[in-house]
């Protein structure tokens, strides 16, 4: 008989003498906070050193304020973990979050510097997470030019307060970016203004994940940012042939759009090959939001996968809500359409009744042309038996089902099959509970 296997083997893609790295990584870091006369990053020195403990690479760096910002803390700047990166040659690091922190020019300049590398860079990141952090304008143009050159796949800039000016510096190097495949801007003060800036974006880059959750686009900033995706779906929709059936087990296919076309799917040329690519990854969501794995360049385009539209002040009230129709009418015709759309959130928007049974008539549209599944949440301030036809028919969670599943295969056991209608109904009842305080509290 073959002889058992004392130890478990490492993954393979874990590199050998990871602890000495950690530790000359460490020493090297608390070096040039020395040198720079800043404070360490508590998360960071409890990261490395949590990782040492366990024998595993370091992927991703937490960047916090050190202690109670009322007493005489040197301030954690970002310049000695990117000067670390650099000397140690790190290649491991996949993601940076800085998070509550005033940036200053000199540390946004090397961060751009550390973003332009793109494919030779030492730290080959695919994800930035600025969160609640203070930058000057000129920090955004100099972010934003690096963005054009970066190799980053998801960026979050959540709870920065953004004007319009300082909203264009950053998207300016999101235009014709094949690689950026997430943006999270919530909560970030934008207005209805942003929305023709957040469509354009859209539609000239590969950009499939948006969150602008908590910002008041409103039903006219919504509707800008809607439109050229609607209108795209609406020709693929009539053009070409239904995708594969999504019961098929194959992702729908992925269009090529002529590359600096304008936000408005009119000035797309019709004539251009009809070249496609298979998705090249499933977005895994955890619960902060924006997944992690992207192997290539996307096919940019007018096109979303993940949408979330929540708390935007959508309503029939003031001026704006005299738009509210034309929204609804765009926005249907996006759930009818679209076969590269996943999830949609619209929680905490007063939509009205008249909206969310539009929104039920094209859910009905959508599953009877064979178009994937579509995960959609509403607020639940419209008629309980809308609320309840529309969660019937969207796209119910894994996490959900899975809750399901549990409790099926523990009372099965001893439910006798005449007891099993009631079973399936105990487990409905359970999943609607779940939802309705999903909808309240999201």
């Amino acid at each position: 008989m073959p002889r058992a296997k004392e130890r478990k083997q490492k993954p393979k893609g874990d590199p050998p003498l990871v602890v000495p790295v950690l530790q000359k990584f460490l020493k090297t870091y608390q070096k040039h906070c020395l040198l720079s006369r800043t404070s360490l990053c508590p998360a960071i020195q409890r990261d490395l050193k949590n990782s040492i403990d366990r024998d595993q690479i370091l992927r991703k760096f937490m960047l916090v304020r050190a202690g109670d910002s009322t007493t005489n803390h040197l301030p954690v700047s970002l310049e000695p973990l990117l000067m670390t990166i650099r000397d140690e040659s790190y290649t491991q690091g996949k993601e940076i979050c800085i998070w509550g922190l005033q940036l200053t020019n000199p540390e946004i300049a090397r961060l751009a510097l550390f973003l332009e590398s793109k494919g030779h860079t030492i730290c080959p990141l695919t994800t930035l997470d600025i969160i609640n952090c203070k930058m000057d304008l000129w920090s955004l143009g100099r972010l934003g030019k690096a963005l054009q050159f970066s190799s980053l796949h998801f960026l979050v800039l959540d709870y920065c307060k953004f004007g319009n000016e300082e909203l264009e510096s950053i998207l300016s190097g999101l235009e014709n970016n094949q690689r950026l495949q997430g943006l999270s801007l919530r909560y970030c003060g934008l207005g209805p203004q942003s929305g023709p800036k957040l469509g354009s974006v859209i539609s000239q880059s590969a950009i499939c994940e948006l969150h602008v959750d908590g910002n008041h686009l409103q039903c006219s900033g919504t509707l800008a940012l809607l439109r050229p995706i609607a209108e795209y779906a609406e020709i693929q929709g009539k053009d070409q042939p239904t995708s594969t059936s999504p019961h098929a087990g194959n992702p729908p296919l992925l269009p090529q759009v002529c590359l600096g076309g304008s936000s408005t799917l009119s000035q797309i040329s019709k004539s251009s090959k009809a070249v496609t690519v298979k998705r090249t990854s499933q977005r895994k969501r955890g619960e902060r939001g924006m997944g992690k794995k992207v192997k290539r360049l996307m096919e940019a385009g007018p096109w979303v996968v993940t949408l979330h539209l929540a708390d935007n002040s959508i309503d029939r009230m003031g001026k704006e809500g005299e738009q509210l129709p034309e929204l609804t009418r765009t926005l249907t015709c996006l759930i009818k359409y679209s076969t590269h759309l996943k999830e949609i959130d619209l929680g905490n928007n007063v939509l009205g009744e008249m909206t969310a049974v539009d929104i039920l008539e094209a859910l009905r549209a959508r599953k009877t042309g064979k178009l994937p599944p579509l995960k959609i949440t509403v607020s639940p301030r419209i008629s309980s038996d809308t609320f309840i036809s529309i969660w019937k028919i969207s796209k119910k969670s894994n996490r959900t089902s899975k809750k399901k599943k549990k409790v099926n295969s523990l009372l099965s056991v001893w439910l006798s099959s005449s007891h099993k209608g009631a079973l399936d109904e105990a487990c409905a009842s359970v999943e609607m509970g779940l939802f309705l305080r999903h909808s309240h509290t999201g």
